[in-house]
């Protein structure tokens, strides 16, 4: 969501008349666009500003906007810790930052522009906005702004407010343009996918519309996989209770949506997962995972897993490590519990876990993830795989890189089949080795 909403800040500043640099020192304006989902970002922040500090007291006229979560949660703070910038501008108000810049320019001090949650009628989506996108050939598309749960560990809600809905036709609009200027490849997003559409059915039933609510992200699905040029439909995140049948027949029955579903699971404990407050259980996740692949062919399954949440015990722990082994993800990513301010989880200090027993479980949990990780791509040895082009390898520029379908990373060589060759192009490899995190193939 927020590198989406950087792609955005830069169209807007290139409406403007501007051009992006790659040397703070060149530039008219630095732009910091944040994130709080953990305490690691707000120490980051405060570092990019000690660096850029110095260059904007040597490069007159230079301006430094802070955007974002961390603005949102925190504006005035860093307006009082951090002087020298001109701008905090928070998440629901992205669209106000070149009025912002203008206004600075008689501004003796930083301008804090912070609002609450607009009405739905209010509500401004990145995706109206220009963008600045890193590739011709893919796009994050905006399908929902903020969230209704109230995970215990989670700032989210706080910092993006309640779930609201884009219309489906601005969205289909959107895509269709994206295809016009060659976009092949486009991932939705929103805080919990799975809910899209309930809140304008919800509206809906109010105004004596319809009678039934119910959520519209599977009718989204096979509206936007009928969309010509559209070859690849992805989607993050959605949220296990509120996967539902009709989305995984969704996914089954359109051709363009990729074989790839996040899941995150965060802990396969059910003590904790209560304590969580994310509304399923172990089993009932588990049941949703077997509908998911029973229903999908060739399906990846990601996750996402907290280790050392705050009172977890080696028997949760050990919860979560049998689990983990048994839904057998193609990979996790694994996260160390970081207290969040305004969450259940951060005011309870008194609960909260040894760093020493947090980094002996990680490791433990590492294992168990690798483990599946390898038996998963291991087993695509020997396939023929749709691979579309990445671009050159970062780390052997003698081989190409792709994204399957997947969504795993294939290396290849380069030869006289890959000679004409270009970011976006889609190719066949067989798979003929693999790691943790990758596969390796030959061009076919």
């Amino acid at each position: 969501m927020n590198e989406h909403d950087s792609e955005r800040i830069a169209g807007m500043l290139t409406d403007n008349g501007m051009q992006p640099v790659q040397d703070p020192r060149l530039a008219d304006v630095i732009v910091v666009n944040t994130c709080c989902v953990r305490e690691n970002a707000d120490n980051k922040l405060y570092g990019h500003l000690g660096h850029f500090k110095p260059i904007k007291e040597s490069t007159p006229g230079q301006k430094i906007v802070i955007a974002g979560c961390l603005a949102q949660k925190e504006g005035q703070t860093i307006a009082k810790t951090t002087p020298f910038v001109d701008v905090i501008v928070g998440t629901h108000n992205l669209h106000r930052i070149s009025d912002l810049l203008i206004e600075s320019e008689s501004s003796t001090g930083p301008i804090v522009e912070v609002i609450e949650p607009p009405d739905r009628e209010e509500t401004h989506f990145s995706s109206d906005l220009p963008a600045s996108r890193k590739n011709e050939y893919s796009a994050w598309v905006t399908i929902q702004v903020g969230c209704n749960n109230s995970c215990g560990f989670c700032i989210v809600p706080s910092v993006r407010g309640p779930e609201v809905s884009r219309p489906m036709s601005d969205i289909l609009t959107e895509i269709r343009i994206l295809a016009e200027d060659g976009v092949k490849e486009v991932t939705l997003l929103g805080q919990n996918v799975n809910s899209y559409g309930r809140d304008l059915n919800l509206a809906k039933r109010k105004s004596g519309e319809i009678s039934t609510v119910k959520p519209l992200f599977a009718e989204l699905l096979m509206a936007v996989g009928q969309i010509e040029a559209i070859e690849r439909v992805r989607f993050t995140s959605p949220h296990p209770k509120d996967l539902r049948q009709e989305t995984v027949i969704a996914m089954a029955d359109t051709a363009a949506v990729c074989e790839q579903l996040h899941l995150p699971l965060q802990s396969g404990s059910n003590r904790v997962l209560s304590l969580m407050r994310r509304g399923y259980s172990r089993e009932k996740y588990f049941e949703k995972l077997q509908m998911a692949r029973s229903s999908i062919d060739d399906l990846a399954v990601t996750t996402d897993i907290i280790v050392g949440y705050p009172s977890e015990t080696e028997a949760d722990f050990s919860d979560t490590l049998d689990f983990v082994a048994e839904a057998n993800f193609d990979s996790a990513y694994t996260f160390v519990y970081s207290p969040r301010p305004n969450t259940i989880a951060g005011e309870q200090r008194d609960q909260f876990i040894d760093e020493s027993v947090i980094v002996e479980r990680m490791a433990k949990l590492r294992i168990v993830v690798e483990h599946s990780a390898i038996q998963k791509n291991k087993a695509r040895v020997g396939n023929k795989e749709e691979a579309m082009v990445i671009g050159d390898s970062k780390k052997d520029s003698l081989s190409l890189t792709g994204r399957t379908r997947q969504g795993k990373l294939v290396h290849f060589k380069k030869s006289a089949r890959t000679g004409g060759l270009k970011p976006g192009d889609f190719v066949y490899v067989n798979i003929t080795d693999f790691s943790t995190h990758c596969l390796f193939g030959q061009c076919l």
